[in-house]
């Protein structure tokens, strides 16, 4: 399998796995210390064939996620939910079966720029806040990873889902 779009991951071995099974290029951030470097590789990337965000499901790789997305608008996301991507005593794209990292790239997301939809409030009336069933429910559909209810409400912002929409969502879903 050939992917168009060039890879972003967290770390070598991040991109030695996906590369172990499809024919991609990738490019390493090496972590939290993302240089200005590689910010505009991934910026230049993107122009020429685009790039795909595809980050560990943990607290590092939510920051990663963040800060790219911050000084790159508009890149597609990949993501992984945190039970597919372990083991043990590690959390990571490089622990996710095949199966699994083939779903999340066929689901990839693009965030839109200042959309503000969904308040903190408008969390809690829709039970997002506080049932993490439901929110794995949502999270699934959207494929969204696995936030908490913060983080779920700015993902649904970036994308431009509107109340109603995810209203008749939860409706179908629950």
């Amino acid at each position: 399998m050939k992917i168009r779009e060039v890879i972003v991951v967290e770390g070598i071995n991040d991109a030695r796995h996906l590369q172990s099974f499809m024919d991609v290029d990738t490019i390493s951030v090496s972590g939290l210390g993302i240089s200005e470097e590689v910010i505009a590789l991934i910026r230049e990337t993107n122009e020429k064939r685009g790039v795909i965000v595809f980050c560990d499901p943990d607290h590092a790789g939510e920051v990663i996620r963040a800060r790219i997305n911050q000084k790159i608008p508009g890149l597609k996301n990949a993501f992984i939910d945190k039970k597919d991507a372990r083991t043990s005593k590690k959390v990571g794209v490089e622990h996710a079966p095949k199966e699994k990292i083939l779903a999340a790239l066929e689901n990839v997301v693009t965030y839109k720029e200042n959309s503000a939809e969904f308040s903190e409030n408008d969390m809690l009336e829709l039970g997002l806040v506080g049932d993490r069933r439901l929110r794995a429910k949502v999270s699934a559909y959207y494929h969204l990873g696995c936030p908490n209810a913060k983080t779920m409400r700015k993902r649904l912002n970036m994308l431009g889902i509107k109340k109603e929409e995810l209203k008749k969502t939860i409706c179908r879903i629950s």
